[in-house]
């Protein structure tokens, strides 16, 4: 059974879409979320960030929740979190200001890695909003070497380890500056993808070089990206004009893309995901081959055909969400 992690901007659920809700979670009723992190193997276990009140952990699928880390994180904006897919008991997070934190233990306990801030790019890193600080926007721990992570902070860099965050590479070649978001595949090693406010980005070697395959892209501020489970020649990434069109429920105009090997990309206009005029920018993952979803004001929606038609998953959202942007999304097949 397929379980969805669903996070609006103030509300959270637990989702099984071929039958009714699974779980509400009250804890974050009226909380600013920011991120949700689940891992296959320990499918009980969520994680969820938030930006006033920190990490919170659920042990019962998501039934209640718990604030962890309170004692070792100092930031109560917890924007990024992860969970190795190489141990399930291998906590990531990302706060701001930009700290990154590991626990080993599932969560009970976390440590600082250090050394992210102390980066030559790390002076011209700003968020606009906030322009004096700046934040962990992604983690994306490698499949295919543990001790790898890509880590984005936005805005300035995407930054990368290879030794768990004992020490840390600055902004590589053709990185993009404002990442949001990112995707890997266990069957793709080297390769990841970046959905970023300055275009989409992809790379084949680890992240030491990228490439910006646009074509087709109408619209480059790139904000979620998800790739096939069966085919990671397949990708999906959801862009508007800016940021305004992005994040402004009043001012939104936001589409979903498909790409598939080289071939351009192609807009996903009329087959039942809610797109264009009035829809913030969707949050998507990827389930089981060919399945995708997708998250915005609009709804939670899901396709089994890799984007050529889509079907809402009903969902108790509050009225309020219509002008919301999703914040997390996590599915475990």
């Amino acid at each position: 059974m397929v379980t969805v992690y669903a996070a609006m901007r103030d509300c959270f659920r637990v989702v099984d879409p071929d039958g009714e809700k699974a779980v509400t979670a009250p804890e974050f009723d009226g909380r600013a979320l920011e991120c949700v992190a689940v891992h296959p193997d320990a499918p009980d276990r969520a994680f969820v960030g938030t930006f006033e009140s920190g990490l919170w952990r659920s042990t019962d699928a998501g039934a209640t929740f718990e604030r962890v880390g309170a004692e070792t994180v100092d930031q109560a904006a917890v924007m990024a979190a992860a969970a190795s897919p190489h141990d399930p008991d291998v906590i990531w997070a990302g706060t701001e200001p930009s700290r990154v934190y590991r626990s080993t233990d599932g969560g009970d306990a976390w440590e600082r890695r250090d050394g992210v801030v102390d980066l030559p790019s790390s002076d011209e890193w700003a968020f606009p909003p906030r322009p004096h600080t700046h934040h962990v926007r992604w983690i994306e721990p490698d499949p295919d070497d543990p001790g790898h992570l890509y880590v984005a902070v936005e805005a300035g860099a995407l930054v990368t380890t290879g030794d768990g965050g004992e020490t840390w590479r600055d902004r590589a070649p053709g990185s993009r500056r404002d990442t949001h978001s990112m995707a890997t595949h266990p069957d793709a090693p080297d390769r990841a993808w970046a959905a970023a406010g300055d275009g989409y980005a992809e790379t084949s070697d680890g992240g030491e070089t990228w490439d910006h395959p646009q074509t087709g892209l109408d619209r480059t501020y790139c904000w979620s990206v998800a790739v096939d489970a069966g085919d990671p020649d397949r990708a999906l990434v959801s862009a508007a004009r800016g940021a305004r069109e992005a994040h402004t429920a009043e001012r939104a105009e936001t589409y979903v893309y498909r790409r598939s090997g080289d071939s351009e990309w192609v807009r996903l206009d009329g087959r039942g995901l809610p797109l264009g005029e009035g829809v913030t920018r969707p949050v998507l993952a990827a389930g089981d081959p060919g399945e995708f979803y997708a998250l915005s004001n609009r709804g939670l929606y899901r396709t089994t055909n890799a984007g050529d038609s889509w079907e809402e998953v009903a969902v108790d959202w509050p009225d309020r969400t219509a002008d919301q942007t999703a914040r997390g999304l996590a599915v475990l097949p």
